[in-house]
């Protein structure tokens, strides 16, 4: 009898990351383009007596107009505190990142952002040898980038959008667009021994 600790799948560990800042799609007002950027990402702050106004400096990417979107309208300058207050006129990149991506700044500003081409997926590398299937994918994002888990693991697997149908189980719908950690697990394809050793792509 074997003494081996008995397996029921091998896991592999996805991660989803941005490679940059996304796009906003914020139509501009002199040209018409609908894309803006933060560029290197630059704040304005207005004091007006113990009252602040802060807002995100972005511009277009046709024209390169500057427009301003709010962050903090009318706020006590004690709510923001000396640090806040110092990260807002440093432009600190962090505090840019955290500002452009929070859901409640973007329904503010009434604009969505444009993740094409701003992250990417990295996946272990090789085949994995005296593996079993089936196997389970932790799918983890570090950044919201929404994306649809059908298309997410066909890319990650090299494999055809209907064969991740017929080869996936998975606890989120494959065509809705989704930026929270999942998890799913790959069967056998057709030909494919469930003994075989599987290879991620």
């Amino acid at each position: 009898m074997s003494s081996q600790p008995h397996i029921d799948h091998v896991v592999l560990p996805w991660v989803v990351r941005r490679t940059r800042l996304p796009l906003l799609t914020l139509r501009c007002p002199d040209c018409r383009t609908a894309k803006a950027t933060t560029k290197d990402g630059r704040f304005r702050v207005n004091a007006n007596g113990k009252l602040l106004d802060v807002w995100l400096l972005v511009n277009c990417v046709a024209c390169d107009r500057t427009t301003k979107l709010a962050v903090h309208e009318r706020i006590a300058v004690r709510s923001l505190g000396t640090a806040g207050l110092r990260a807002f006129e440093a432009n600190d990149p962090a505090l840019v990142a955290q500002t452009l991506l929070d859901p409640l700044f973007a329904r503010r500003n009434r604009l969505t952002l444009d993740w094409d081409g701003a992250w990417r997926l990295d996946t272990p590398e090789g085949r994995i040898v005296d593996a079993a299937w089936p196997v389970r994918v932790e799918v983890v994002f570090l950044d919201p980038v929404p994306v649809r888990p059908g298309r997410l693991i066909a890319q990650g697997l090299g494999i055809s959008r209907s064969e991740t149908a017929r080869r996936i189980k998975c606890e989120v719908p494959l065509d809705r667009r989704t930026s929270t950690d999942f998890h799913f697990v790959l069967m056998p394809g057709d030909g494919q021994d469930a003994s075989d050793p599987p290879d991620p792509g």
